[in-house]
């Protein structure tokens, strides 16, 4: 609540310049009569000196005084912001027009003629206290709308700082659910270990020198680990076979493309989005004769393309239910007898030249770090199911 002009009076000070101590004698016994606060100064440079610790709302000064006039000591406390609203009554002599301009040329706010009539000095004092009330009070209450503003504007910023926090949590919390499900697809299977750690780094290895934005390589490193989420609804049999696959295993084994489409359908998340794609279209190759769908070039969404060459070169790299790991030259050479069959040309040739990149990733998380117990737990309850 900002105070009112009439809340706002409160008592007027006043400093009396003139160096005729009758005169300032005389005028400051009047006005302390009329209940104001007063202070006297005998010249310009004694009222500046008495400025700074009175404070005075009114000067009254006369014209001419030694040491230093009411005219320059009107212009220092005028164009000073500091004091501009000090309110001046210059003591002029009887029809000085001449000294009257130069009063107001320097910023006098009213005149008094001498000899002084009582009547007329309260009248000013009583005007000008006016003036300066509201001068005080405008100030002030800009002075508080700028602190409102202020204190509003800091708690606008916390509770927007507090939505980022939260909303950077509820992400991190949707990140995570997201790894998790990704994890829980290859948990059934102890080959596959680090497989979607890996595969999601290679993927945004690849997805950088491809030029992609750092909000789609963002999508590309969450979506990409939920390619083989359909696994889920491959039987054991199936999926952890040692041996070659039948044609109607291969054709079961197939169906987890159209599996992890279906689990991940319907999401309004951008990420489930992306990898609801990527599940399914990971197995198309660029020369139309991959699966489910038979997609060629570019009709194969990139995310998909993408990760197709993550996926293979990690699973050649490392061992499967049907036969041990490949060398890495072996697995880079059949990438490289692959280049504008199964995969993307343009994919292999930045996948060649970020060679050094992505086996650093592959030896970062390589499978011999996982925790051995864990593989013994998934053995356990294998066995009990």
């Amino acid at each position: 609540m900002f105070f009112t002009p009439e809340k706002f009076e409160r008592l007027i000070k006043i400093l009396v310049v003139d160096d005729d101590v009758i005169i300032r004698e005389s005028i400051s016994e009047i006005l302390k009569e009329e209940g104001y606060a007063v202070e006297t100064a005998e010249n310009g440079k004694e009222a500046l000196e008495k400025f700074d610790k009175f404070k005075p709302d009114i000067i009254i000064t006369d014209f001419v005084m030694p040491e230093m006039d009411g005219i320059t000591l009107c212009k220092i406390l005028k164009n000073n912001p500091e004091t501009i609203d000090t309110g001046i009554i210059l003591i002029t002599g009887v029809n000085d027009l001449e000294t009257r301009i130069k009063g107001l040329s320097a910023g006098a706010d009213d005149f008094l003629s001498k000899p002084i009539m009582i009547p007329e000095l309260k009248a000013r004092i009583r005007s000008l206290s006016k003036v300066k009330f509201y001068h005080d009070f405008l100030k002030d209450y800009q002075k508080r709308l700028e602190e409102e503003v202020e204190r509003k504007s800091a708690q606008l910023l916390k509770a927007n700082l507090e939505l980022q926090i939260a909303l950077s949590e509820i992400k991190e919390l949707s990140l995570e659910i997201i790894f998790r499900l990704a994890k829980a697809a290859e948990y059934r299977d102890e080959h596959t270990g680090y497989h979607i750690q890996r595969v999601s780094h290679y993927c945004v290895a690849i997805g950088t020198h491809l030029g992609l934005d750092n909000e789609a390589l963002e999508v590309l490193k969450y979506a990409s680990p939920l390619h083989d989420i359909g696994k889920l609804g491959i039987p054991d049999a199936i999926l952890l076979k040692p041996g070659a696959l039948t044609k109607e295993e291969w054709e079961i084994m197939k169906l987890h493309t159209i599996i992890g489409a279906q689990i991940l359908s319907g999401s309004k998340i951008r990420y489930l989005k992306a990898a609801e794609k990527i599940a399914l279209y990971h197995h198309e190759k660029w020369d139309g004769t991959g699966y489910p769908e038979g997609l060629k070039g570019e009709k194969i969404p990139l995310f998909a393309r993408i990760t197709a060459i993550a996926d293979v070169f990690d699973a050649l790299t490392t061992d499967r239910p049907y036969r041990k790991a490949l060398s890495v030259e072996d697995a880079l050479q059949i990438i490289k007898n692959e280049r504008g069959s199964h995969f993307d040309p343009q994919i292999v040739d930045i996948f060649f030249k970020i060679k050094e990149e992505i086996l650093s990733i592959k030896e970062l998380f390589k499978d011999e770090t996982e925790i051995p117990h864990l593989f013994k737990l998934k053995n356990l309850l294998s066995q009990k199911s």
